[in-house]
């Protein structure tokens, strides 16, 4: 994870050029992609912000007369990183985002009224409340959400990274789930690591990733191993339940999104008290 894009490109925040010599999909993606056809994913529903990627999202009770959600990542947070430990949580926010059609076309503008939730502990998210519904953004602009999935992603499982700030779709599969991702002072857990075809950039940071046997979201693109150096900002380690720790030089990673919806309530409101929420708590 490196610092996030700032008007023109100032720093790559993901490694992409760097593939993983020899690596292969996972041997379930085989039978995964047999399961199911492929649902169409496409950029509706994303959006753009200055220095990152994202989407408007809903959680599988949402209502149409909710206010909007976008999730993106912590890191890209307008008033900075959250320290590790740290959870902002109700904080007044006016950013602008950017929406997109489904080929990548530019609607308008949504603006947020607050970030509900952010912090990079244990996950990577930053979740803004809208001024606006998804009513209004049907409405006004042909767009749903994309909706976040309650159940933990599956290895081998077909995923597409859609970036709403270079308006490219990335195609890989999952390769398997990192017990601990250590990134310089930051520690996040049961990460995603894509298979290397997945070779995003700089400004992909907060796409959604999506299965695509189901069109639901299931995790948010973060970070990968630029240098091949060791747990250093840019360059994260897996760390195993022994402690072991390797690296993969060219791949990356994202965080799951599954525990998310336990945290929201009725209208869309952040409860982290209620039964089932595992986030990270003030």
């Amino acid at each position: 994870m490196q610092k996030p894009l700032i008007g023109a490109l100032t720093a790559l925040l993901l490694a992409g050029a760097t593939a993983l010599a020899g690596a292969a999909p996972a041997s379930a993606a085989t039978a995964a992609a047999k399961a199911a056809p492929a649902v169409t994913v496409n950029f509706a529903g994303t959006v753009a912000l200055s220095d990152c990627s994202g989407s408007v999202v809903r959680m599988p009770n949402s209502l149409a007369t909710d206010p909007a959600l976008v999730l993106t990542n912590g890191h890209c947070l307008e008033t900075g990183m959250p320290d590790p430990g740290q959870v902002i949580v109700d904080q007044s926010s006016n950013r602008s985002f950017t929406l997109l059609s489904a080929s990548g076309g530019r609607l308008g503008t949504l603006r947020a009224t607050k970030v509900a939730y952010s912090t990079m502990t244990d996950t990577d998210v930053t979740i803004y409340q809208l001024s606006t519904t998804y009513a209004s953004i049907q409405s006004k602009y042909g767009i749903s959400p994309l909706t976040i999935s309650t159940t933990h992603p599956a290895a081998g499982a077909s995923i597409k990274v859609v970036s709403g700030y270079w308006k490219k779709i990335y195609s890989c599969n999952i390769d398997a789930f990192v017990y601990k991702l250590h990134e310089g002072d930051w520690w996040f857990k049961d990460s995603v690591r894509y298979t290397s075809a997945c070779n995003t950039i700089g400004g992909t940071s907060g796409s959604p990733v999506v299965d695509t046997a189901t069109g639901l979201l299931v995790a948010v693109n973060n970070t990968g191993n630029e240098n091949g150096e060791y747990c250093t900002v840019d360059n994260p380690c897996e760390v195993d339940a022994s402690g072991n720790v390797t690296i993969h030089q060219g791949i990356n990673y994202a965080e799951e999104t599954y525990g998310i919806p336990a945290c929201f309530g009725a209208g869309n409101k952040l409860d982290l008290t209620a039964a089932g929420c595992a986030l990270p708590k003030p």
